[in-house]
């Protein structure tokens, strides 16, 4: 039997409840993989009252710029308290949420193809922006409540378990940057450092390379090529997460090198789990003395430093190639970085296996989510 769609107008409204007590004053975006996170706009001096408030179960999107993202930033909020978006942001509500579950429809608005159609509907907006009637207009199936709520369960278990994963993901990155800071930063005097060590730049403990973007338009999402990495936003876990492809690549990352993101916000870290392209957004980093764990910790350590503030408190955009270089670290004997490497290899292992599960489960969710199309 054929899947019946009907239009998603007939199932939601419009809601513009305004920040007009003030009682919420930490405004919120949308992210890529669809997530409610900090804004990063500057609100100083912006009148918060005129926010839009998103409560329990209702859901904002940005229809402003699908075309040139080609996805549509919608996320539901699921906590109790409410948040707010800014006031361009779209805000709507399940009206029958006894025929159709708001989880159910969040899970709809993930799927790929509901992205692609939401494209599709840009051509008319020459700013590639998406009309709400047309988002009114788009088409959902709406299967028993029954259905919906037996496939709302498969998803919330595997995103739990995904959860846990990365849950345990931190709590071990944690006991590796501890057992890093006792051995290499606690109780030490860089007046007075150890017999071996010594003060020294990042390029010699590294090898740097920085990235440089594709020549022409070679991107694809087909899998063509090889792996292209730009910058932040492509980041997921700790491992990033494949996204765009290039039948052109320029500068390269091996499996396991460190990729650092050299423009806003700069500082961020992960880990390449293949090799891969990368462009001017990151750079790659590759130990010298195949210490690779010791330098990924102390990249850890060097956070704050890539954190640079004018006297406004603006995070500068970007790091340059020299200025990577020349970071000042203190560079221990080989002897201690090779003592480390083999505690934190266990540990990295173990990260490792988590992440691999959380791909797994990644990709049993986009199953799942292919198959209530059908």
């Amino acid at each position: 039997m054929a899947t019946e769609y009907h239009r998603l107008g007939n199932y939601i409204r419009e809601v513009n409840v305004r920040n007009r007590e003030l009682k919420v004053t930490e405004p919120m975006g949308i992210n890529i993989d669809k997530h409610f996170m900090p804004s990063v706009a500057n609100v100083i001096g912006t009148d918060l009252s005129t926010y839009k408030l998103v409560f329990k179960n209702q859901f904002a999107c940005n229809l402003m710029h699908v075309g040139r993202d080609e996805k549509i930033p919608i996320a539901m909020q699921t906590d109790d308290n409410p948040i707010i978006v800014s006031p361009a942001y779209f805000v709507f509500e399940v009206t029958k949420t006894g025929v159709l579950l708001p989880n159910y429809l969040m899970m709809w608005f993930c799927r790929k193809e509901f992205d692609r159609n939401a494209w599709f509907y840009t051509d008319a907006d020459v700013r590639g922006g998406l009309d709400k009637e047309a988002l009114m207009d788009m088409q959902l199936p709406v299967p028993s409540i029954e259905r919906q709520r037996e496939i709302v369960s498969e998803y919330e278990t595997l995103t739990r378990r995904i959860r846990l994963n990365e849950q345990m993901i931190e709590k071990l990155e944690a006991t590796a940057q501890a057992l890093y800071r006792h051995t290499f930063v606690d109780n030490i005097d860089k007046q007075n450092l150890p017999q071996g060590w010594r003060i020294g730049s990042l390029s010699e403990l590294a090898d740097i390379t920085m990235g440089q973007s594709p020549d022409g338009e070679t991107y694809n999402m087909e899998g063509e090529g090889i792996i292209f990495y730009q910058g932040r936003a492509d980041f997921g876990n700790r491992f990033p997460t494949p996204r765009v492809y290039t039948t052109d690549p320029t500068r390269y990352a091996k499996e396991g090198d460190i990729l650092l993101s050299v423009r806003a916000p700069v500082g961020d870290i992960n880990i390449a789990p293949h090799d891969c392209c990368i462009g001017r957004g990151l750079a790659s980093l590759r130990s010298k003395n195949h210490c690779q764990s010791y330098l990924f910790y102390q990249m850890l350590e060097l956070e704050q430093v890539f954190t640079i503030s004018d006297v406004d408190g603006t995070v500068f955009g970007s790091i340059n190639k020299d200025d990577l270089y020349n970071i000042g670290v203190v560079i221990p004997n080989i002897q201690g970085m090779s003592m480390f490497e083999k505690q934190a290899f266990v540990i990295d292992k173990e990260i490792k296996l988590k992440d691999k599960e959380i791909n797994i489960l990644t990709e049993l969710l986009s199953l799942l989510l292919a198959k209530i199309g059908k």
